[in-house]
């Protein structure tokens, strides 16, 4: 099992070095990674997502909409004569209409008639989307040709409201020029997939790894032998279907994916400095290593104090007075000698021996890393 440190702190921005408890391990056994199914490492080569892309325009919307743009009122003005309505751009005043772009993701083996997930996006200055349907819109692929249609009414999980402008107030919650129509487009032509040609197919790992790689095709070999697999590069594993299964893909797809493997893992920090997060896995090694650590504490305290004249002299005045007061307090580093077997959860038990905060423990890690002794993949986000 993987060993994952979480932070369940929050760090003062104004104080830093203030003891926290910045690692917890889940470990319900230290021995062997718990094996993971196929179907769950790998993809079948071919049934990979397509991308597919939109121009349309958003209507009704209360004068939220693009001001009058020029792109925004040619569209308009080619929508309406759709309907047999010629009209000039010029004599189109639309603030209801916006013109948006769409973005949808259509998977392998959808046929005509499915459904799909629309991402609806403002490309003028409308200030808001909120309560608009999008209009009958084609959704292309990257040769052109139309896969899908999108139409009907958009949520975008938020709002804004208030009157703006001098004087006015307005509030807003999320991003409202973006929003989603959640089964909002109809898939009109099916995206060809072959998975299995001259009856072999490839399985293409979701994290590349050659020993990930030469172990699954070893368990595949100890269940099928006929099945001849074969790792021929870090992320894919080609497969020849056997006999038993001749004409059958789908059945040898579906218990191919059931075959467990242990994954190798690889030794890697991810260090996220936004939310103090840090995530190690239990391949880390750490070389011996001495650790000092101190903090220092900044504290600044504005005060307000009121000068007041004597009662008797009339000539005085009252005189607001500030005053800032400044301390500053630096604890005792310890220098603490790691030499305990090199794994990460040694380090993350000396560390909070050392009472460092999640912010120190980046900093830690780095230094680490910059030494030598840290003998796993830093990635700060």
């Amino acid at each position: 099992m993987n060993f994952t440190g979480c932070n369940l702190s929050k760090i003062s921005r104004a104080t830093l070095g203030r003891p926290l408890l910045a690692f917890l391990f889940w470990s319900a056994s230290f021995g062997m990674l718990q094996a993971a199914r196929v179907k769950d490492l790998t993809m079948v080569e071919g049934e990979r997502d397509n991308q597919l892309v939109g121009y349309g325009l958003v209507v009704g919307l209360a004068g939220e909409g693009d001001s009058n743009a020029a792109s925004t009122l040619k569209a308009v003005a080619n929508t309406l004569q759709r309907f047999g309505l010629t009209v000039s751009a010029q004599d189109i005043k639309a603030k209801n209409v916006a013109a948006v772009m769409l973005t949808a993701n259509i998977s392998a083996f959808l046929k005509p008639g499915a459904r799909i997930d629309v991402l609806v996006a403002s490309i003028g200055d409308a200030k808001t989307l909120q309560g608009g349907v999008l209009l009958q819109t084609p959704l292309t692929g990257a040769d052109g040709r139309v896969y899908a249609v999108g139409q009907g009414a958009i949520a975008i999980g938020g709002f804004l409201g208030g009157s703006g402008g001098a004087g006015g107030a307005t509030v807003q919650k999320n991003h409202p020029t973006v929003g989603m129509i959640s089964n909002g487009a109809i898939v009109e032509r099916e995206i060809p997939t072959q998975f299995v040609r001259d009856d072999v197919l490839r399985l293409l790992l979701h994290n590349p790894d050659f020993t990930s790689a030469a172990r699954l095709a070893d368990a595949v070999n100890l269940r099928w032998p006929a099945a001849f697999a074969q790792a021929t590069d870090s992320a894919t594993i080609q497969v020849k279907v056997p006999d038993e299964y001749r004409g059958r893909d789908v059945a040898f797809l579906a218990d191919l994916g059931t075959i467990e493997v242990q994954p190798d893992t690889l030794a890697r920090i991810v260090l996220n400095e936004r939310t103090g997060t840090i995530v190690a896995t239990a391949t880390v090694r750490i070389s011996h290593v001495a650790i000092a650590h101190g903090a220092l504490t900044i504290t600044i305290t504005n005060n307000i104090g009121v000068s007041q004249p004597n009662a008797f002299n009339n000539s005085g005045e009252t005189v607001v007075v500030p005053s800032t007061q400044t301390d500053v307090s630096e604890t005792k580093g310890g220098f603490t000698v790691v030499n305990e077997p090199p794994t990460i959860e040694r380090l993350a038990a000396a560390l909070n021996a050392l009472g460092v905060s999640t912010r120190d423990m980046m900093a830690i890690f780095q230094s680490l890393k910059r030494a030598g002794a840290l003998q796993a993949d830093l990635i700060i986000n």
